[in-house]
């Protein structure tokens, strides 16, 4: 499969938070790192995801928003 984004990373899944939409994924990169993924509870199924997995992020943002800090 061919992906356009260019930003790919290693994770671990770390915590699923199942709804009856969407579902939210808690991942930590090699830098110790945390992130987190919003997806459909389907994809989730399809995926068969499960706490532990090792999976391959791929990142694209269509935003990038600056906030200052104080």
């Amino acid at each position: 499969m061919k992906v356009g984004a260019r930003n790919q990373l290693k994770a671990r899944v770390t915590a699923i938070k199942r709804g009856d939409v969407m579902s939210q994924i808690k991942l930590v990169i090699p830098a110790e790192s945390v992130m987190g993924s919003v997806i459909t509870t389907e994809s989730l199924d399809e995926m068969d995801l499960q706490v532990g997995d090792e999976v391959e992020l791929y990142v694209k943002a269509v935003h990038v928003l600056p906030v200052k800090v104080a």
